[in-house]
């Protein structure tokens, strides 16, 4: 069954490493009969959450006129969502955490967003694999919040410079996970 799922990046480098598996997930996501919409935070004007609670007062998810407003909608239309970011200092970028933080809006905004399926793909500098626990902690404790459903991972340790991405599986691996859903 083919699904709409959307695809949420979070880095600056066009032709980086996590970007790399993006674009991996999504030729096999299409391959398969997935409609994918993809979001480069990195290239949008997000602010954080003000935490205002006027979600969704003007007719749109948030009263603050970012991009968070094309987002949103097609967060709520999706039956899934891949965040693939890359680790920076043991985080999540500031653009994907923006996202994050701002989907508190279909909360406040009595939106049901329950059982959608979402996966995270990553990769960070170091070997340690603890190293991306920064990331994918908070995208997973945030998936249980709003009951949706982890379909998979995809972490790759030990890349840094733009192509290091090609000496692993990560590719591999990422259009491995199109098949899960």
């Amino acid at each position: 069954m083919s699904k709409k799922i959307v695809v949420i990046t979070g880095s600056p480098r066009k032709k980086g490493n996590s970007i790399k598996m993006t674009e991996a997930f999504i030729e096999r996501a299409e391959e398969i009969g997935h409609t994918v919409t993809r979001f480069d935070a990195a290239f949008l004007q997000l602010g954080g959450c003000h935490a205002c609670e006027t979600c969704y007062s003007k007719g749109r998810a948030c009263t603050f006129d970012d991009d968070f407003n094309i987002i949103a909608p097609a967060i709520l239309e999706a039956d899934a969502v891949v965040f693939s970011t890359p680790t920076y200092w043991y985080s999540i970028p500031a653009q994907i955490k923006c996202i994050i933080d701002k989907m508190f809006s279909f909360v406040v905004g009595g939106k049901d967003i329950a059982g959608k399926e979402y996966a995270i793909i990553t990769c960070c500098e170091e070997s340690d694999m603890s190293v991306m626990d920064g990331v994918r902690m908070p995208i997973k404790r945030s998936g249980e919040l709003i009951k949706w459903k982890l379909v998979g991972e995809v972490a790759v340790p030990g890349v840094l410079n733009i192509g290091d991405i090609d000496k692993t599986d990560g590719c591999k691996q990422a259009a491995a996970l199109a098949e899960k859903f």
